[in-house]
């Protein structure tokens, strides 16, 4: 496994300016934002000329590789909602929401293709935020898996052709939030190869802690991508407003807080050896959301803590006479 950084941690920043400060802290992979007007980089530009190909080599000369491109907002508008809530992203009826979001992802899979980048990180976005199931509208979430279905699979055979995987990322506000949910898309998607998650712990534990190791343990086979980001629940705040909570992140009295990884609920030892246990061997991604400290505390912080514990490689197995002995 490596240690990445998400270009997204320093928005402001141009890549290669990212790129040097991951370089010197120790971290191996890039994962780089790609959503449209995202500030670093243009996915028109990019399948240009020679751009890719550039791209690649100024990253590689500082010792890095591409873990994955991510397109988390302009995905969301896929599936919605449609309303004033995605309008931040981008502002105009369902339909042209909906062209928006797809096209975006379309372009981000050719980018993808273009520098040699096996995944594709993004959202699939849900039609309401506020519904809840099954009551008032007993089909209503079996009407939303139909839209799912329609609206992806040419999505996902048009990324097959790119010879790009589409990460996923559960995440509350999204078709797919827990292990249920993640399960019953590639049932829905009849297992297309290209479909799988960007595994993010810190995600499952929103709704009240579901454990990322159950989810490795059953999906491991459809984890392409990870995020390093960690989720603390505060146990002294749940009696006051339960894990859901609303109201600003940086509330003393919030209950949920993401934070950097070995500051928060995941028990990253184990995460770690269950993704090593199924054979997962790419890369941690390093997000941070913590409102409790700042971006530079975390660069220095999750390198510290994690590097120590990513598994280099499988168990050989035991060797020794005692352990050779022929079966019948």
């Amino acid at each position: 496994m490596k240690l990445g950084f998400f270009a997204a941690n320093y928005a402001h920043l141009s890549i290669e300016e990212v790129a040097k400060i991951a370089s010197e802290n120790g971290y191996e992979m890039l994962e780089l934002p790609a959503y449209i007007d995202n500030g670093q980089l243009d996915c028109d530009e990019i399948i240009k000329g020679n751009n890719a190909k550039n791209l690649r080599q100024m990253i590689e000369s500082y010792g890095l590789g591409i873990s994955a491109l991510s397109n988390h907002a302009d995905t969301m508008l896929i599936m919605g909602p449609h309303t004033e809530d995605t309008d931040a992203i981008f502002k105009g009826t369902p339909e042209e929401k909906i062209k928006y979001g797809t096209e975006s992802l379309l372009k981000t899979a050719q980018a993808a293709n273009a520098l040699e980048v096996p995944v594709v990180n993004g959202f699939t976005g849900v039609t309401n935020f506020g519904r809840y199931f099954p009551f008032p509208s007993a089909t209503g979430w079996e009407d939303m898996e139909k839209l799912f279905v329609e609206r992806f699979i040419p999505i996902l055979d048009k990324m097959k052709e790119y010879g790009v995987k589409f990460a996923m990322e559960p995440h509350p506000n999204n078709m797919i939030y827990d292990l249920h949910t993640a399960k019953r898309a590639i049932e829905l998607l009849d297992g297309h190869p290209c479909f799988g998650y960007n595994l993010d712990p810190a995600n499952l534990m929103c709704t009240g802690g579901v454990l990322p190791e159950c989810f490795v343990d059953e999906l491991g086979d459809r984890i392409f991508h990870v995020h390093a980001k960690d989720a603390e629940i505060v146990r002294h705040n749940i009696q006051r407003g339960g894990v859901m909570m609303h109201g600003d992140w940086q509330r003393l009295d919030k209950s949920f807080r993401f934070r950097i990884p070995g500051w928060g609920s995941v028990d990253w030892k184990k995460f770690i050896t269950e993704l090593a246990m199924v054979g997962y061997d790419y890369v941690l991604s390093y997000e941070h959301e913590d409102v409790t400290m700042s971006v530079g505390d975390g660069v220095e912080k999750v390198v510290a803590y994690l590097k120590p514990l990513l598994i280099k490689a499988p168990y050989e197995g035991r060797r020794d006479k005692i352990f050779n002995q022929p079966r019948d």
